[in-house]
């Protein structure tokens, strides 16, 4: 059967939380990137945050390289502006830091003459600088205010140690999509924010959705486990994998079609901003949840008493269970040396009673071996394993020397 037909089976076991070094490293190198960027780079801020003015007009076969003529024309440096092509409206979109009255007569004028188009054909809009700051720090507070309520509800719903974990994940997924915007250089626009709220939203859910599961699978282990709190979690992780990565593929469909499809083919350039904030927020998060929040969840929880509790009465159980099986192994060679030693019992009778005994022992060991696997990953075989009657063989070499001794089976002697 292949990987991916046991993924999709759910028996394919992941180590999530036993490599957790590894996730981690690999979040500390994207993030640092992502931050990088943004404090080398910054961000490409649309007008509505930074204010300007905005002129939009038909191409009419004319290339974009008119329009930075026509901005040079009234002593505005090209590198200032933004010049977008719309390929379905064959429109031209440019974007300009704030002008004077004076300079925006000049470049209408500019583009009236450059690409024929009448005082009608152009839409002007302009943002004040104070407006675009007032945006901003709105949008700002929403965020706060959005992690704040975040957090009380997961510290009352779970516990705090969760709720802190979740929220290392919104922020892990916050600076990746910020950082590949500032990679990229989108415009980060109103909607830009919408997206961030929303995919942080997303992510949100992927996070209760599994420790919602590794809360009912950790309620009341006590002494009754015989699995640790991180074996345990892991296990959790992987009862729900295929949903989150079901639920991820299904959201991931229709966004990537307006990344790719409306953006990348059709030009749809206001569309870009809302669905690429939306396509690397839902992978994010999805990464988030598996790899990030639930290991460090296992961390924040591994040095509490009960947990360190389980955690030792668990190892000290397996190291009884190894000294046991390495017990019946010694019990099994000694009967194998003394039924060789006897004289009285034929050659092929010892080795069939021998490889019985050892069979026995080895039933027992697959037995107890499968007793420490997770549900989910016990093999239907060993059930047929248990119904074995291992006193039948054990009783057989104790007859056999009687018999050879005797010289009948009844132990009367022939005269």
């Amino acid at each position: 059967m292949s990987w991916a037909s046991r993924l999709y089976r759910s028996e394919f076991h992941v180590e999530f939380v036993g490599r957790r070094r590894v996730w981690y490293l690999v979040s500390a190198v994207l993030l640092t990137i992502c931050v990088a960027s943004m404090a080398i780079r910054g961000f490409s801020l649309g007008i509505d945050f930074k204010g300007g003015a905005l002129f939009q007009f038909p191409a009419a076969g004319r290339p974009a390289a008119e329009a930075e003529a026509a901005l040079s024309a009234v002593g505005i440096n090209p590198a200032d502006a933004v010049i977008q092509e719309l390929q379905t409206s064959h429109q031209i979109r440019l974007q300009t830091p704030a002008l004077t009255d004076a300079q925006t007569g000049q470049l209408q004028t500019a583009i009236q003459q450059r690409f024929a188009v009448p005082d009608t054909g152009i839409d002007i809009s302009t943002v004040g600088a104070s407006w675009g700051s007032t945006i901003t720090n709105k949008a700002l507070q929403g965020l706060a205010v959005f992690l704040a309520l975040v957090m009380i509800y997961l510290s009352v719903r779970f516990e705090w140690k969760m709720a802190v974990a979740a929220m290392a994940a919104l922020i892990h997924d916050l600076v990746v999509t910020m950082g590949i915007y500032s990679l990229v250089g989108f415009q980060v626009t109103p909607a830009t924010v919408i997206a961030l709220l929303t995919i942080l939203g997303f992510s949100l859910y992927d996070t209760v959705v599994v420790f919602d599961r590794v809360r009912e699978n950790t309620a009341g282990m006590g002494t009754a486990s015989r699995r640790t709190y991180a074996e345990t979690t892991n296990d959790s992780l992987n009862q729900t994998l295929m949903r989150s990565l079901n639920t991820s593929f299904i959201a991931l469909v229709p966004v990537g079609s307006l990344l790719f499809v409306g953006a990348g083919l059709l030009g749809a350039g206001t569309l870009e901003d809302l669905a690429l904030a939306q396509f690397v927020g839902i992978a994010s998060g999805t990464y988030s949840s598996l790899f990030v929040a639930t290991p460090l969840l296992v961390d924040l929880k591994k040095n509490e008493p009960a947990v360190r509790a389980l955690d030792a009465r668990v190892a000290k159980s397996r190291a009884s269970a190894l000294r046991e099986s390495a017990k019946g192994a010694q019990v099994v060679t000694g009967a194998g040396a003394a039924l060789g030693a006897d004289p009285g019992v034929p050659a092929a009778e010892r080795g069939t009673e021998i490889g019985a005994a050892r069979q026995m022992t080895g039933t027992e060991g697959a037995v107890e071996g499968e007793r420490e696997k997770p549900l989910g990953n016990r093999e239907p075989a060993v059930a047929g394993a248990r119904s074995s009657r291992p006193g039948t063989a054990a009783r057989r070499p104790a007859q056999a020397r009687r018999s050879g001794r005797k010289g009948r089976p009844g132990g009367k002697k022939r005269r």
